[in-house]
């Protein structure tokens, strides 16, 4: 049935009403957040009575808050580059290529993305002490990878479907070698894919806590400095951090994005 004119003139403030409420309940933690770091006091009050930026420079003047940062980014873009080179061919072999075994090799691929991470990283670690090894920030490495690559896999096979193979034939039959056809053909076709996996893969390495919390042994990451902080000896700093790596996430995805965006204008398409 159709709308008379009356009602259709009430369905634009309505979305935009329903779109403003749920922007303001997914984001007004993170303002909370902010203004917390914001706040002169060691406790959030609100409203807040004195604003100061004195706890974001003994944050960042602390050696302890820069060996987290350095650790957490240390790990993220090793995961990063990791998960990005094994999910590209992951991605190829599960959506590009048929091949015996492909619809199980698809199901064993995304598994450990359905398996709670605590669950996950509790049998890592009973993994890694049967192995005798040391755990350490290396560890969490692995640990990461184990959930990461099938996420960044999936992320890249939806561009690899949308591929169409009849481009490397054409760059074949005109007498490119596989090197050139990959270089000048399959990467520039599948790079938004690709770099829209090298973000989750970041983003997801940086914040993530049940896997680092029982496969960083003596190191520590962010995510476990802000529960450990939580739970007892509470500081001003957790703010400041959580507001740094929301802030930060938002900046990497939007300026990605953002990239892509531009890049795709440039070229037409």
């Amino acid at each position: 049935m159709g709308m008379d004119a009356q009602q259709r003139r009430w369905v634009k403030p309505l979305i935009v009403a329903w779109t403003a409420a749920i922007c303001l309940f997914l984001y007004m933690p993170v303002a909370a957040a902010a203004l917390a770091s914001l706040s002169q006091s060691r406790y959030f009050t609100f409203p807040v009575a004195k604003w100061s930026t004195v706890w974001w420079g003994k944050t960042f003047d602390s050696i302890q808050i820069r060996e987290l940062i350095e650790t957490s980014i240390t790990i993220a873009m090793l995961v990063t580059a990791i998960s990005v080179v094994l999910a590209f061919f992951g991605a190829l072999a599960f959506a590009r290529y048929r091949w015996r075994g492909r619809s199980l090799y698809q199901r064993l691929v995304l598994l450990p993305i359905f398996f709670p991470q605590s669950v996950l990283g509790l049998a890592l670690l009973l993994w890694f002490s049967a192995l005798g090894l040391t755990l350490s920030w290396q560890t969490a490495v692995f640990a990461h990878l184990v959930w990461i690559v099938p996420v960044a896999t999936l992320v890249i096979a939806i561009q690899v479907y949308s591929f169409d193979p009849a481009l490397e034939e054409a760059a074949a039959d005109l007498g490119a070698s596989r090197w050139q056809v990959l270089k000048e053909v399959t990467l520039p076709v599948l790079w938004p894919g690709i770099f829209s996996g090298a973000l989750f893969s970041f983003l997801l390495s940086w914040g993530n806590f049940p896997l680092s919390l029982f496969t960083t042994g003596a190191d520590s990451t962010v995510p476990e400095y802000l529960y450990a902080k939580m739970i007892a000896g509470y500081t001003p700093g957790v703010p400041v951090l959580g507001t740094v790596s929301t802030l930060g996430a938002a900046v990497l995805l939007l300026g990605g994005y953002g990239l892509i965006t531009v890049i795709r204008r440039a070229r037409g398409t």
